[in-house]
């Protein structure tokens, strides 16, 4: 039996992906990526597994069940836990599609004992993901309603050892990771600066180890600064902690006065959901905000052992869960 699809939040784009032009983002993926799955497995059985005794072996099959409202973002992440424990997945739900609790999103086959060793690590890895992911679609939604043509971007303020699935989770969402690591691009912040005695000289020495294939940003706390950013060629001007009206005000005076093509101009700084769309401006190329990796609310998922003849039953999960939306199935 099928429950109809509840209508999901408005908060929440209703497509059936997130970032429709974005398809098989496992493929981005960097290839050490995996080794993690060791590391954080290692970090959860140091040891022996001694509640792994009690459930043995035996064949069991899990559901995967989506508690509160979220984008399903980081199925590649949860594929490869189970992998190595040597279950298979089963997903009734595309990554990047938008869900409502209480929503059946896929079924883990498997020996019990490696189910339930898998399940702590892939709950977090998905919760977590999904938080961004959902974010991240929040944000770009805003966006889109307001018709800004700009991009919507992550930080690198991410949690050390986490990074790939947030950043992941940003592109799951339909934002822009920004620079992924120092090497991706120069950013010369106010530090770098006052440290190379001023932006001009930041700016050339960056230059001379970058060369033309990386982008150089500077970071800015006046219009003045912004200027001589411009004047000494960096890619990207950032226009830090600016209030919104001045934000636009500066960056239309420079697009003015140095044209519109040669160099970007990013907001970045207390940017805040509710804030956001002030800072939306033909001249304002990109926002950046560190509200896209913290203090994300995460989704809420739960894995449960069910017998398998109620896998698919809609009266037996809807009694033991609550109302539960199988139409994925």
């Amino acid at each position: 039996m099928k429950s109809a699809a509840p209508t999901p939040p408005s908060t929440i784009n209703s497509s059936s992906s997130s970032s429709p032009n974005l398809k098989n983002l496992e493929n981005v993926l960097p290839l050490n990526w995996e080794h993690q799955i060791t590391e954080w497995l290692k970090e959860d059985i140091p040891s022996f597994d001694f509640a792994g005794y009690v459930v043995g072996s035996k064949p069991e099959t899990a559901t995967l069940l989506g508690k509160s409202p979220g984008i399903l973002a980081g199925v590649p992440f949860f594929n490869a836990i189970f992998s190595h424990l040597s279950c298979s997945v089963s997903w009734h739900l595309s990554e990047g599609s938008s869900f409502t609790p209480i929503t059946l999103i896929a079924t883990v086959h498997g020996p019990a004992k490696n189910i339930l060793l898998g399940e702590r690590l892939s709950l977090n890895i998905l919760a977590r993901c999904s938080g961004i992911a959902t974010r991240a679609n929040q944000l770009n939604s805003i966006a889109k309603s307001e018709n800004w043509q700009g991009r919507i971007a992550g930080t690198r303020k991410t949690t050390p050892g986490f990074r790939v699935v947030e950043k992941y989770g940003m592109l799951v969402g339909g934002c822009d990771m920004h620079r992924y690591d120092l090497s991706s691009m120069v950013m010369l912040k106010d530090n770098h600066v006052v440290s190379a005695g001023g932006i001009g000289e930041a700016v050339r020495r960056a230059r001379e180890v970058c060369g033309f294939a990386v982008k150089i940003e500077v970071e800015c706390g006046k219009e003045e600064e912004a200027e001589e950013g411009v004047r000494e060629g960096a890619d990207v001007v950032m226009l830090d902690n600016f209030g919104s009206e001045e934000c636009k005000g500066v960056a239309k005076r420079l697009k003015e006065k140095y044209g519109r093509k040669g160099f970007l101009i990013e907001a970045s700084g207390g940017m805040t959901v509710e804030s956001v769309k002030n800072y939306f401006s033909e001249d304002v190329d990109v926002i950046s905000l560190g509200a896209l990796s913290q203090s994300v609310p995460h989704v809420d998922f739960s894995l449960k052992i069910v017998a398998i003849r109620h896998i698919c039953s809609y009266s037996y999960l809807s009694k033991k869960f609550g109302k539960v939306d199988v139409s994925t199935v």
